[in-house]
């Protein structure tokens, strides 16, 4: 089975789920179609959780912004009360469908099925809450209140690895667990997703300050009139490219070491050349 790895940014999480389980059925020999529609299910949940994030990130409470993925925001459109219930809605159906979907599969037994599942849930629920994607937020928040000392290299590093790295990180290694990776190819992707997630926000800084609203889908340059930290407001856009592609690297090479590959290179190379 086969989807498009340039269906862009805003369906970055769910092809990750598809592509590290398709990486995993190739490389054990296992029905790639069948291990795919076993894990499509979790690639559904995780859009609906990162779509939660994106309506309430939008928020004036938070980002404030007026424009997500080329439209009018949710509170925009309807007002705020709707949109945070719409976030709250979008969060609590992701676990109702982890907890549901798949309930049968041919290729695995239901006792194993019922614990990839279960690790799924607990892996994704890590992954969006407050050590992961919510934690980050709140120090992204924190660090942007005027008179807030500004972070240092690790602790940027640090609040990007739970604000955008953790949900990209869960991602992959959901879709390994559900295809019945080993604790070896487990480790590979986590790897990998670990070094694609840094250089996924590294890109995403740089866009902010060279991008095109239209482009985008989002307003460009409002972390800078936010004051927010970021790769080149500390490094400068020629490191931060720099930075970015030898995250990129550090990917690709976790991959090649545990012979893994599938979609999963050309999501590193689309990512480091983006422009939305």
């Amino acid at each position: 089975m086969r989807y498009s790895v340039m269906a862009g940014g805003k369906r970055l999480r769910p092809m990750l789920v598809l592509a590290a389980a398709e990486a995993v059925a190739e490389r054990n020999g296992t029905d790639i179609a069948a291990v795919v529609e076993l894990t499509m299910p979790a690639a559904c949940a995780i859009e609906l959780i990162h779509t939660y994030s994106l309506v309430h990130d939008d928020l004036p409470a938070m980002d404030n912004d007026t424009l997500r993925r080329g439209r009018p925001t949710a509170h925009v459109v309807y007002g705020e009360g709707l949109a945070i219930l719409s976030g709250d809605g979008l969060l609590t159906e992701a676990f109702h469908v982890l907890s549901r979907l798949p309930s049968e599969s041919a290729l695995v037994p239901a006792h194993e099925l019922a614990a990839r599942k279960l690790e799924v849930v607990r892996l994704i629920a890590d992954a969006a809450g407050a050590a992961g994607m919510v934690g980050g937020q709140a120090v992204d928040l924190e660090a942007a209140t005027p008179g807030a000392i500004p972070l240092t290299e690790v602790e940027l590093k640090r609040m990007h690895a739970q604000k955008t790295g953790a949900l990209i990180q869960g991602s992959a290694v959901a879709g390994a667990v559900m295809a019945g990776a080993s604790d070896a190819q487990r480790r590979a992707i986590r790897s990998y997703a670990e070094a694609l997630g840094l250089a996924f926000q590294i890109v995403d800084d740089i866009l902010d300050v060279e991008g095109v609203s239209e482009d985008l889908g989002k307003t460009a340059g409002k972390d800078a009139a936010a004051g927010k930290p970021t790769y080149p407001s500390l490094f400068g856009l020629a490191e931060s490219r720099r930075l970015a592609a030898d995250s990129g690297d550090r990917a690709l090479a976790a991959l090649a070491d545990a012979g893994l590959a599938g979609q999963l290179p050309a999501i590193v190379r689309w990512v480091i050349d983006r422009t939305n």
